[in-house]
This record gives structure tokens, C-alpha cells and sequence, in this order.
């Protein structure tokens, strides 16, 4: 039987050209830098989602504490680093919330939760002392003095007012955030009001990313004065 062969020239055109793997390549290339902004804004949206979903647990975390021991917890030591295997007071509650002028993290050792947020860095955490003396439950005539709100350079709307505690994560760059080593990333601008231990700025008051969309990505989640109270007396620890 005869074979057939092709010509040469009809050869050749049966494969790509140089050119013509460059357009396709190009092509390929677009298509991924055009995914690239999703997935990441997908990721994004995921850790915002469990970070809210790890804040409501510490939320309820600290109502339960409070109904078993008559008090909110103190903050902890941010400066102490996590080491696997060594008992370092790490996540442990101070003995006094007047230690670091009342600022620190999240005792989450103490509260039985996460250490830390999606983004691998410490909840920054604040109460009024008043709540939190240890032998001394807390009243109904007790008075927080926390509160949250907007901040810009000339004004300052109030969202929340005389709430009793406040937990902060500090959003994907972590501004004033401790991390599991105990070191901070020093904060700047708005993001200063979150930090735990601010001198130089009102540790009273703390911004929301919720209504605030200037730059910064902070989210602060605080303790209700009423429903504190009310889960309190429901659960006969208050009069």
C-alpha cells in the first residue's frame, strides 16, 4: 500500500506559530489576572466572615464568665510570646486590670477561645475596671466608661456609649495588633484608638470598621450594658 505524505508546506501549518503562542499565552495571562482580584477579594470576605463568627463567640464567651464569676475578665499580657509546650502566663488574665492602664488582649486561655483572628494576630481587648475587680461582682448602679464610634479630623459621632467592654481585631494589616510572638505593629491616624495601650491617644474610645470606610479595616465588637445586666439577673447573679 502506498503511504501518503504531506507536502512541506501543509506540514508546517499544521502546528502553532511563535506568534501565535505568544497571542495565546497573552490570552491565558489575562484570563488569570482577571481571577486574581475575585479569589482575592473571596478570601478577604472569608476571613472578615470567621473573624466576626470567632468575635461572636468571644462575645458570648465573656457573658458567660461574667455570670459565673460575677465579673468580666481582665485583659492579658500582649508582650508575651506563644511557645508550644511552656507555661508562660500566656492568654492568662491579669491579676488587675490597672496593670498596662487597663489595655492588653484577649485572655483567650482564661475565656476558653481563639487566640487569635483570621489574619494570625492577637483580639485587642478592653474593659472598665469596675466590671472586672476580682472578689468584687459588679452592680446595677456600676458605670463603664468605654464607647465606640466614628472619627475623623473634625468630627466624632458616637455609636455606642458607656458599654462595660470591647474586643478588637485589627483587620488584614493588623495595625496595632500584638501578634503570637508579643510583638505590635505600631498604629497610626484612626487605627490609633484601637490599639490596647494608646498614652498618647483616648484609650476610652475605639472606632468601628462597620461605619467607617476611610482606609482603615479594624472590627469592634463591645459588651451591651443592657444585655449584660439582663443576662446577669436572669441568671440570679444580680438582684
Amino acid at each position: 500500500m502506498a503511504t501518503l505524505t504531506l507536502p512541506i508546506k501543509q506540514q508546517r501549518q499544521t502546528g502553532f506559530t511563535l506568534v501565535e503562542m505568544a497571542i495565546v499565552l497573552m490570552i491565558v495571562g489575562l484570563l488569570l489576572g482577571g481571577l486574581l482580584v475575585p479569589l482575592s477579594a473571596q478570601m478577604e470576605q472569608r476571613n472578615i466572615t470567621e473573624t466576626r463568627k470567632s468575635l461572636d463567640e468571644i462575645q458570648q464567651a465573656l457573658i458567660g464568665f461574667a455570670i459565673i464569676n460575677g465579673r468580666l475578665p481582665c485583659p492579658a499580657d500582649g508582650t508575651i510570646p506563644t511557645i508550644p509546650g511552656v507555661s508562660n502566663g500566656v492568654g492568662v488574665e491579669n491579676p488587675s486590670c490597672l496593670v498596662n492602664n487597663n489595655g492588653g488582649v484577649l485572655p483567650w486561655v482564661t475565656l476558653g477561645v481563639s487566640e487569635t483572628d483570621a489574619w494570625g494576630r492577637r483580639f485587642t481587648y478592653r474593659v472598665t475596671p469596675v466590671f472586672a475587680t476580682a472578689g468584687t461582682p459588679f452592680q446595677l448602679s456600676s458605670s463603664p466608661n468605654l464607647d465606640v464610634g466614628l472619627t475623623t479630623s473634625s468630627t466624632d459621632t458616637s455609636v455606642a456609649t458607656d458599654v462595660p467592654a470591647v474586643v478588637v481585631s485589627h483587620g488584614l494589616n493588623g495595625l496595632g495588633a500584638y501578634t503570637p510572638a508579643g510583638s505590635i505593629t505600631a498604629a497610626t491616624g484612626d487605627e490609633l484608638d484601637n490599639v490596647a495601650v494608646a498614652p498618647s491617644d483616648n484609650n476610652n474610645h475605639f472606632v468601628s470598621h462597620d461605619f467607617v470606610q476611610n482606609g482603615f479595616d479594624d472590627i469592634v465588637i463591645w459588651i451591651s450594658p443592657n444585655v449584660l445586666i439582663n443576662r446577669m439577673v436572669a441568671a440570679g447573679r444580680l438582684p
